[in-house]
């Protein structure tokens, strides 16, 4: 493969790129308010709530991944995502770096097989991944420590549920659109 011809290869067509800013900016209009709804149910306290809205922070990246099919779409959605959000949100441009994080979350089961495959069951190892890995990077700032078992089970039971909610509410999303003509053929 010429230099010329492995460049193009690894570039992002137009229709690709604006369907990615279609879907980023969409996810960011989503997560404004949501934004604002877990900064609320972190100051009056309730850590097992506010997981039940980490859902929509996957969203956009499991419509992306599942519409294009495309390495990198999901995280590519998620930094948009998070420019749209950073002026309405308390968090700035951190914004930015937590909804790429989440979105790679989405885009993990997909980069260790280096995007060669594309089941819908790997859209749920997804989930189950951030269901796994938030509830423990979070622990800390939550202080799940000083919590009842319940509470601490709960943690990891309502943000897997609302991953996996997210990962099939985007599956649902991204086929409606394919069968409306959005995204091509892949």
């Amino acid at each position: 493969m010429t230099g010329a011809a492995a460049t193009r290869r690894h570039r992002f067509p137009t229709a690709i790129l604006l369907t990615c800013v279609a879907i980023g900016v969409a996810g960011g209009v989503l997560l404004a308010p949501a934004n604002w709804l877990s900064t609320v149910l972190v100051a009056v306290g309730s850590p097992v709530a506010s997981m039940a809205i980490v859902g929509f922070w996957l969203l956009p990246a499991v419509v992306a991944l599942r519409l294009l099919r495309r390495p990198g779409v999901g995280i590519l959605v998620g930094v948009i995502s998070g420019l749209v959000i950073v002026p309405f949100s308390g968090y700035g441009f951190m914004s930015i770096i937590s909804n790429g994080s989440w979105a790679l979350l989405a885009e993990l089961p997909f980069l260790v097989t280096l995007w060669k495959f594309w089941p819908t069951w790997m859209h749920y190892v997804g989930a189950l991944a951030t269901g796994v890995i938030y509830p423990l990077t979070a622990w800390q700032f939550f202080d799940m420590g000083r919590t009842t078992l319940v509470a601490q089970v709960l943690f990891f039971v309502v943000t897997l549920a609302s991953a996996a909610a997210a990962a099939a509410l985007g599956i649902l999303i991204a086929d409606r659109l394919r069968r409306a003509g959005v995204g091509g053929r892949v």
